[in-house]
């Protein structure tokens, strides 16, 4: 257990480093993304959160990192982390009724102190579907984004709010899910991305490849090459855009997500500019890590 967290985590933050030495504009870790995790204990299969490491590193050097989290549970741990500082804005779209797991992620979860509004929570129903989660998504990143001017941004891609997942409850299909990777690769802001959960694998693997296509502006064949060992997998379609949505009906209206795209825009007003940095020396790298 501890070679895996070590291998996972390494990797993330390798990426940072590949981000601040300026090698890469865009650094995946599909092996990443363990958003539960604590500083003092683990949570919901995660057992070290190789995301606040890796933002603990950016803001050496960067003044303001932004964390995006579409996995279907709330990205809690990332948020307890950087609850209380302006420097780092955490947003996470996620189920909410107050018992699914962690049973945090309310709208009314700010942050606090010098972090207040900066914690951004988008708390969904059952089986919200593609064209409602990405109006959704756009109407919040893209204002965010504009107010709080990250010069980073962290994006977890946890695959668990797929249609069809086995531990998942929303209808988004693949397409779907890799646009908001791209509508945030649009910005043209260094990229951090990190996979997540994800409980059905052959449509966690086909996800993750469509969106390495995406942020690598890659156009994939839809069918899945017949020479791969794993092949048998992904039938009876073979395809990398399977039809994942309507095994739960949409218990969003469209009145309940303008109401929380409003609470969000509201949350937004009391942002008065984006948070500055005193000069300092950058500190220390990681020992050993080459930039």
């Amino acid at each position: 257990m501890y070679d895996y967290s070590a291998i996972y985590a390494g990797a993330s933050l390798d990426a940072t480093s590949k981000l601040i030495s300026g090698m890469s504009d865009i650094a995946i870790n599909w092996s990443g993304g363990l958003h539960h995790a604590k500083k003092f204990e683990p949570s919901g299969f995660c057992y070290v959160n190789d995301i606040v490491l890796s933002i603990i590193n950016l803001l050496r050097v960067h003044p303001r990192v932004m964390y995006i989290d579409i996995d279907l549970h709330h990205g809690d741990g990332v948020q307890e982390a950087f609850y209380t500082t302006d420097r780092v804005m955490t947003v996470s779209f996620h189920k909410y009724n107050g018992e699914f797991f962690p049973g945090t992620g309310s709208v009314d979860e700010i942050g606090l102190g010098k972090g207040k509004n900066y914690a951004i929570n988008v708390p969904l129903r059952d089986g919200i579907d593609d064209e409602s989660y990405i109006r959704l998504f756009k109407s919040i990143i893209e204002p965010l984004i504009t107010k709080f001017q990250p010069t980073c941004i962290v994006q977890q891609c946890g695959a668990d709010s797929l249609g069809y997942d086995r531990l998942g409850c929303f209808n988004l299909n693949i397409r779907a899910h890799g646009e908001c990777v791209k509508f945030v690769k649009s910005f043209g802001i260094p990229m951090l991305v990190l996979g997540g959960g994800g409980y059905t694998p052959r449509n966690v693997s086909r996800l993750w490849c469509y969106e390495t296509s995406v942020l690598n502006d890659v156009t994939l064949d839809a069918k899945i090459p017949n020479y791969l060992p794993t092949y048998q997998w992904f039938g009876p379609d073979y395809s990398l855009h399977p039809q994942l949505e309507g095994r739960i009906d949409n218990k969003n209206s469209k009145k309940y997500l303008e109401s929380i795209t409003q609470e969000v825009l509201e949350q937004l007003r009391y942002l008065n500019h984006a948070p500055s940095v005193q000069m300092y020396e950058i500190p220390p790298d990681l020992p050993g890590a080459k930039e």
